[in-house]
């Protein structure tokens, strides 16, 4: 689970994306523009394969302030989307590479 209390990426997701991923579970956070607003969008998927190789229906998304309360919101949402699918995650952790 992400702790909040030490999860503090916003400076780095101001200039980068910021990926991590939890016992089967991959996530990415990226600035992207929601009109005329800088945003953080949250994506998770399955492991193992990374972002761009893994199809789109396989990954859930959403979209919170640039903030540091937006961080935190991404924290919990990324936490929430890890307990709610839990065992999804993990049976992902023994997929083989070859296989999405």
């Amino acid at each position: 689970m992400i702790d909040k209390q030490t999860f503090h990426p916003l400076n780095y997701i101001k200039k980068e994306e910021y990926s991590g991923s939890m016992e089967g579970m991959r996530y990415l956070l990226k600035k992207v523009k929601s009109g005329e607003e800088d945003v953080i969008r949250v994506t998770v998927w399955p492991e193992p394969l990374g972002i761009f190789h893994t199809s789109e229906e396989k990954k859930t998304s959403t979209e919170v302030p640039l903030t540091a309360e937006g961080v935190e919101q991404a924290a919990d949402w990324i936490n929430g989307q890890y307990e709610k699918r839990k065992d999804y995650w993990l049976e992902s952790l023994h997929k083989p590479w070859t296989e999405e």
